[in-house]
């Protein structure tokens, strides 16, 4: 099949979007950090690493699918075949999305992670405003939020993320978006490897192994804005901390922007080489 003038125009976007990954590096603070992860994780052995790793994987997977289980999730699922039938009321479940146009597709995804940009943002004001519940729960509820972001990008791409494969590909996609970002770049080609490699309709036949140092940095960072937080939280305005509540909001939103436009890019990345090829 040969590419019409808009699916070659959206590939060269993500080829130019490939190249900005390369040109990402850490400043001199993350750096520091980052040495100081990899030196911390090389004194232990390597058999409690594995077992360090092992768990979160474990727990991201756990996550992932208890998720699919909650109504909301199901209704959100539903909304999007609601909109997908507008543009073809022939299309019944969620593979059937794949039928779609390229636009018509990303608008599905660009309603859903709008939808969850504003979520993070809402969670970092919240975090912001200096309580201790706050601070404890900012974490997990910016994993579940994006975890939760890419699961509804693949289904806006005819994705079923209930199935091991696609469940694996997601959480390989949030290990990659999550990385600091001078890793993105070869997180994405590992991906690509992934999907010209390992291709299954149901189970996942690949490597399961998710997280690792380099991911570790990606939470840790997260200590940077905490301690941000806590240097401003007695600045108050009209009784609120904004600059606190701000660079909370801020912090989550831009992170969860770069997740959902890696997710955006890969999904779109699988749907154009699988039409084309």
């Amino acid at each position: 099949m040969s590419w019409s003038a808009r699916d070659q125009e959206v590939y060269q976007e993500i080829e130019l979007w490939r190249q900005s990954l390369n040109e990402r590096s850490g400043n001199d603070l993350t750096n520091v950090y980052s040495k100081w992860i990899e030196r911390s994780f090389s004194l232990l052995p390597e058999d409690i690493k594995k077992e360090i790793f092992a768990h979160i994987d474990t727990s991201l997977f756990h996550i992932h699918s208890t998720m699919q289980g909650f109504q909301l999730q199901q209704d959100e699922r539903e909304n999007i075949l609601r909109t997908a039938k507008a543009f073809d009321d022939s299309i019944t479940q969620v593979e059937d999305i794949r039928r779609l146009s390229i636009d018509q597709l990303n608008y599905l995804s660009l309603q859903q992670s709008g939808r969850h940009r504003l979520y993070s943002f809402l969670q970092g004001g919240i975090a912001g405003s200096g309580g201790a519940a706050a601070f404890l729960s900012d974490l997990v509820a910016l994993l579940i939020i994006n975890i939760r972001a890419i699961q509804f990008t693949a289904s806006a791409y005819g994705r079923d993320v209930h199935t091991p494969y696609e469940m694996t590909i997601a959480l390989k996609v949030f290990h990659a978006s999550t990385l600091p970002r001078k890793f993105q770049g070869e997180a994405w080609d590992d991906l690509i490897d992934t999907l010209h490699h390992v291709q299954s309709d149901y189970f996942f036949t690949g490597s399961d192994e998710l997280t690792n140092e380099r991911w570790l940095e990606g939470p840790g960072l997260q200590l940077f804005k905490t301690l941000a937080i806590k240097m401003f939280k007695n600045k108050r305005a009209g009784g609120y901390p904004v600059i606190s509540m701000t660079i909370g909001a801020t912090a989550n939103y831009q992170l969860t922007r770069t997740v959902t436009e890696y997710a955006e890019r890969f999904y779109q990345y699988r749907y154009l080489t699988e039409k084309n090829s």
